[in-house]
This record gives structure tokens, C-alpha cells and sequence, in this order.
């Protein structure tokens, strides 16, 4: 039994064959439009939509680490308080700040959202 002697050749080949024929294309998806939803052939709106949608996205990111990085305090402190080695009205203090900055950190993402 003899093995190909190029079997790179013959990748390629099927793959060509297989892409070209009309059905393999068939089942994709369409692409998803932005939230902004330009015109039909405005690939600059279509474009500002894309990067829009990315700074938004970006936006809830960085307020999920927040709120992860203000669990993490929380639960630091709360240790510490139990160990003895903090108070626990600097667990309280922390949890209010905390609460504070995340419904500020929320209003402003809120307000940016509406600009860009």
C-alpha cells in the first residue's frame, strides 16, 4: 500500500472543491448589525456601529471587574474583621463606599452610553 506523496496538495484540493461548492455557504450565518443599524452599503456607519457596540461592551466589562474588585475588598475586610486584626465598622464603611462607587461607576457608563 503506497501513501500520497503529497498529501498537502490533495488538502488543498478538497478544501477548494468543498468551499466553491455553492451549498457550503449556504449554511453560515448573516452577520449581526450593529445597534445603530446604518444604511444599506454605508460601510463607515457600519464600521462607527462595530466600534460603538465594542466601547460599550468594553465599558460593562471594566464595571464587572469593578464590582469582582469590590467583592474581593469586601470579603479581604469581613476576614479580617473575623481574625480580629480590623474593625467592623470598616467592613460596613467599606460596604458603603463600595455600593457608592459601583452606582456611581454604573450612572456614568449609563451616561456614556447615550453619547457615543
Amino acid at each position: 500500500m503506497t501513501t500520497p506523496r503529497h498529501p498537502s496538495r490533495f488538502a488543498v484540493l478538497a478544501t477548494a472543491v468543498c468551499l466553491s461548492h455553492p451549498s457550503a455557504w449556504a449554511v453560515l450565518p448573516t452577520p449581526v448589525a450593529p445597534s445603530t443599524a446604518p444604511a444599506a452599503g454605508d460601510w463607515i456607519g457600519l464600521i462607527e456601529g462595530y466600534i460603538k457596540d465594542g466601547g460599550l461592551v468594553l465599558g460593562l466589562a471594566i464595571a464587572v471587574l469593578g464590582f469582582l474588585w469590590v467583592a474581593y475588598l469586601a470579603f479581604a475586610k469581613f476576614n479580617e474583621a473575623r481574625q480580629g486584626k480590623a474593625e467592623w465598622a470598616e467592613v460596613g464603611v467599606l460596604g458603603i463606599v463600595g455600593a457608592i462607587v459601583l452606582i456611581f461607576a454604573s450612572y456614568l457608563l449609563t451616561e456614556a452610553a447615550g453619547v457615543i
